[in-house]
């Protein structure tokens, strides 16, 4: 259930919307060859003074020259209108067409501007330590970057005080360290710290991307209960649905707190 379905659904609707003018266009062309072979008639008849009309139409032929002339003219009214009602409607679809290049556009960036936050994090933002006291010897070095474990744990107690662009700050610092067996929990407690912010795209890419990482984990259903949460957020709740059956069947024997909050996630969600 990744974003790029719905850039699918908008590219396979604006390929649909061109073979829909260009069957419009080919109608347009076909009326306008009648008009013409029928203004052929008109003037062949007017210049031979009425001579021999051509084939009766329904069995009936024309009593006057006059009579058959009108009846082409009419015929001519009536196409030519089909052919306004036919160009409108392309100039409806080319409409069309060009919002929805306008939307893929849209969501094309959006999806990239979102992966490359995802794929290249900006470094953590961390307090200015307090200046030290003068002292007679060198000046102490600046202290590196916490171990993953610890701004992990950091990044918890954060997040329980509500300090969520804290917990963001450190679930990004503990994916910078690219310790793979701390991949997971960094990208759940991201998730938890986005949805704490409101960010609902941003923590679905991230619960989806610790979904990855552990299909089969013990932390796969919280990423997914995680993942529904923030698609639900976004006004996607079928797809949050879907996200829950997934894990239903996944996970059929799912129990205790897990369980619990699964089954809140689908009542927020209103699944069935």
């Amino acid at each position: 259930m990744r974003p790029s379905f719905a850039a699918a659904l908008l590219i396979g609707l604006a390929l649909a919307g061109p073979a829909r003018a260009q069957m419009d266009s080919r109608e347009a062309i076909a009326l306008q060859n009648q008009i013409l072979q029928l203004r052929q008639e008109i003037d062949q008849l007017r210049r031979s003074g009425g001579g021999a009309p051509p084939p009766p139409v329904g069995g009936r032929a024309p009593a006057a020259s006059g009579e058959l002339v009108g009846q082409l003219l009419e015929r001519v009214g009536t196409l030519e209108e089909e052919v306004r009602r036919l160009r409108g409607r392309a100039e409806v679809l080319e409409n069309q067409n060009r919002r929805l290049r306008e939307d893929i556009e849209k969501l094309q960036g959006d999806l990239e501007f979102r992966t490359g936050q995802g794929a290249a994090p900006a470094p953590a933002a961390r307090p200015t330590p307090p200046a030290a006291p003068p002292a007679a010897s060198s000046p102490a070095a600046a202290p590196g970057p916490r171990p993953p474990e610890r701004a992990l744990q950091e990044g918890q107690a954060a997040l329980a005080r509500r300090d969520f662009a804290a917990a963001e700050a450190a679930a990004r610092e503990a994916i910078a360290s690219r310790n793979a067996a701390q991949q997971v929990a960094a990208h759940l407690l991201l998730g938890d710290a986005l949805m704490g912010r409101r960010d609902h795209g941003n923590a679905a890419l991230a619960y989806n991307e610790a979904y990855v990482r552990a299909r089969t984990g013990p932390r796969a259903p919280e990423a997914l209960v995680g993942l529904a949460n923030a698609l639900a957020a976004l006004g996607n709740r079928r797809e949050a649905c879907d996200t829950l059956n997934d894990l239903r069947s996944q996970f059929p024997n799912l129990q205790g707190p897990q369980a619990q909050r699964a089954q809140e996630a689908r009542q927020r969600a209103g699944c069935r």
